[in-house]
């Protein structure tokens, strides 16, 4: 290794774990303006993989044969578009969800460091998992409705399964036959799913770490590895729970018509039908997305975020 090289690697290193003094930290305010254009960067990217997940997880058995033949099935009979089905709820809702979760993580964070690791020169690997696991929990109170909006849309397979004519009908719908608790009816399960976060935030800082001490790669580049890399190890281990949120999401808004009163009504109903292979089902294009859509989505979050400072 040449000397200028070593010199720029320890240099990226020393910024990396001792920000300068003299740096201002950027206004609260940019962190959720940075998460509006990580949401749209990562909706264009990964919606057509979400439909195939939502599909697959939903779908009585039998329909598909597998992620092949879910994509097969629904460019034969739809059209490419129809990956896009349910598209205008998450590229609403992400704008908002990523603004949220990424605005409220980069104050967890600043908060945690304050207050719990104040001698510390920077935030330890647990803050960050204290920061990711609030940021999840406090996202779900937006996620938990358009999650529910964009599932009941991607689920309309004809004229015979179609029930809503887009986002807004689904709202009033649901509004109109059980109120604002048919509207928030996946918030536990949303909440359940998100609580995984201190997997994906923990993992992405020490991704960023080790690409910082072991590569040359730019900033921008460690950006987009460590968020696709902790983005998959996410999805590894909240796969289970977003199986189940899922199949809440598209149950019966009414109570008293509800498949699934309770949580673990849905997780015993889903290991009775398909056993323990049924928490992974869908799983494939749901890793297949994870790793380009976050990987582009924390790249456009972690760049506005330079810019501002």
């Amino acid at each position: 290794m040449s000397i200028v090289v070593q010199e720029e690697e320890e240099r990226l290193i020393d910024q990396y774990e001792h920000p300068s003094p003299e740096v201002k930290n950027p206004p609260k305010y940019i962190a959720f303006l940075a998460g509006m254009f990580s949401g749209v960067t990562k909706n264009l990217v990964g919606h057509p993989f979400d439909t195939a997940k939502t599909r697959l997880q939903t779908a009585p058995d039998g329909q598909f044969k597998g992620v092949i033949d879910c994509v097969w099935q629904t460019v034969k009979k739809e059209g490419p578009l129809a990956f896009y089905k349910g598209m205008t709820p998450p590229l609403i809702g992400w704008v908002m969800m990523d603004s949220v979760m990424l605005g409220s993580l980069h104050t967890y964070r600043e908060w945690t460091k304050h207050y719990i690791y104040p001698e510390e020169s920077k935030l330890p690997l647990l803050g960050h998992c204290i920061a990711g696991l609030g940021s999840g929990l406090t996202v779900s109170f937006v996620a938990a409705p358009i999650e529910q909006f964009k599932a009941r849309l991607q689920v309309q397979y004809d004229n015979k399964t179609k029930k809503y004519t887009g986002p807004i009908d689904v709202a009033k719908k649901i509004y109109k036959a059980a109120g604002i608790r048919g509207i928030y009816s996946g918030l536990l399960s949303t909440m359940i799913f998100r609580t995984n976060f201190v997997f994906w935030w923990g993992s992405y800082e020490i991704f960023s770490q080790y690409f910082a001490k072991n590569t040359n790669m730019s900033t921008p580049s460690i950006n987009f590895w460590a968020g696709g890399l902790s983005a998959t190890v996410f999805w590894i281990f909240a796969y289970p729970a977003d199986v189940v949120k899922q199949n809440i999401m598209i149950d019966s808004p009414i109570r008293s018509e509800k498949k699934f009163p309770r949580w673990i009504d849905a997780v015993k109903y889903i290991y009775k039908e398909r056993g323990i292979a049924g928490f992974g089902r869908g799983m494939v294009p749901a890793m297949l997305r994870s790793f380009p859509a976050n990987a582009a989505a924390l790249w456009a979050f972690e760049s506005v975020m330079r810019l501002s400072k």
